[in-house]
């Protein structure tokens, strides 16, 4: 099989290249630019690549459907929602690791994305959190979730499927390494302000608390708005969901290690750890989502611990995942990772 990736400038895009490439079922990766004008070696845009002789071709929509079995869009918000028209109207399958199609509604895309929402596709896009429900053979569109909603939502989808907690009550502080933010320099990722610093960021504000409430809300109608907030770590890739949840009356922590033992235990890369804590190394270079809980009996408050690795389980990794099961592939081909942490 032979697939197309559009965006490969980014963090996440030489990632998703990395992985295609181990792939048992992909013969061959054809590399897509919308900036370039002509084709171009990859060593020239990457010297780290030296030695790669793959060219990387202008983006041509037409030459991508008749060359290749799928697309996968590793490009930042805004440009799917203009390129990716033709690949809808015609049923050919895309993986997009952007935003422009998470949202069912596009006047909230564009409330939290300043951009103008996708004209066509958001009815029939499906939200691809891989390891809960899986994809519908019918979906030819899948949009790949954010990293913070991946590890919230993880964290969270036994809550939503339990009477046992109080759902106005959820208090989710999230933490990411620096590649989070992009290759582009801001004052906020600049070294010198990140070295030896922790920061919080986009306070209320952040552009994915509207993908997180629309899942919770399809997981449970009765889903109240939650407090998020976003810190700055100052390590290169990981992120950290601390989430706090208050219980009902008369909750055990038997019963909560046993709600998120059964809801998790058939999901296929998260790693539910019960009272012990993960921490972000355990899953840096993986697709794994781990998570682990502890109960405070006298504050009958929870406290969810989800960590994943940004870059893999946050996006290249999962967007492989929903390749896996769009064609029906073994669900772990391309994602058999096994980083030790030192």
């Amino acid at each position: 099989m032979d697939v197309a990736l559009v965006g490969m400038s980014g963090y996440a895009g030489k990632i998703l290249y990395s992985l295609l490439s181990d792939h048992s079922s992909i013969d061959t990766i054809n590399v897509y630019d919308h900036n370039l004008s002509e084709p171009i070696q990859f060593s020239k845009i990457y010297p780290e690549m030296v030695g790669n002789d793959t060219l990387a071709y202008p983006y041509d929509y037409t030459e991508i459907m008749n060359n290749n079995t799928a697309v996968f869009f590793a490009t930042s918000a805004g440009v799917t929602s203009k390129l990716g028209e033709p690949f809808i109207e015609a049923g050919f399958p895309v993986i997009d690791l952007s935003g422009d199609y998470r949202l069912k509604n596009s006047a909230t895309y564009e409330k939290w994305y300043q951009k103008p929402a996708a004209k066509v596709g958001l009815a029939t896009a499906q939200y691809g959190l891989a390891d809960f429900g899986g994809i519908n053979p019918e979906t030819k569109y899948v949009a790949n979730p954010g990293c913070y909603a991946t590890a919230t939502l993880t964290g969270l989808e036994p809550v939503m499927n339990s009477a046992m907690f109080q759902l106005d009550s959820i208090i989710v502080d999230a933490k990411s390494g620096t590649s989070g933010a992009g290759k582009k320099l801001t004052d906020g990722s600049h070294f010198i302000n990140v070295n030896e610093n922790f920061s919080v960021y986009k306070v209320n504000h952040h552009q994915h608390i509207p993908e997180i409430m629309q899942q919770l809300k399809q997981w449970n109608s009765d889903a109240k708005p939650i407090q998020f907030t976003t810190s700055l770590l100052p390590i290169t890739r990981g992120i950290m969901a601390t989430i706090y949840v208050k219980t009902k009356a008369g909750v055990s922590f038997d019963d909560i290690d046993e709600l998120f033992s059964s809801n998790l235990a058939s999901a296929p890369f998260v790693r539910y750890l019960g009272a012990k804590l993960p921490d972000i190394k355990e899953v840096t270079g993986t697709n794994f989502c781990d998570v682990g809980v502890a109960y405070n009996e006298t504050t009958q408050t929870l406290m969810i611990v989800s960590v994943i690795d940004n870059l893999i389980k946050g996006a290249s990794g999962q967007a492989v995942q929903n390749f896996n099961q769009m064609f029906g592939f073994p669900e772990n081909e391309g994602l058999k990772l096994n980083q030790v942490a030192i």
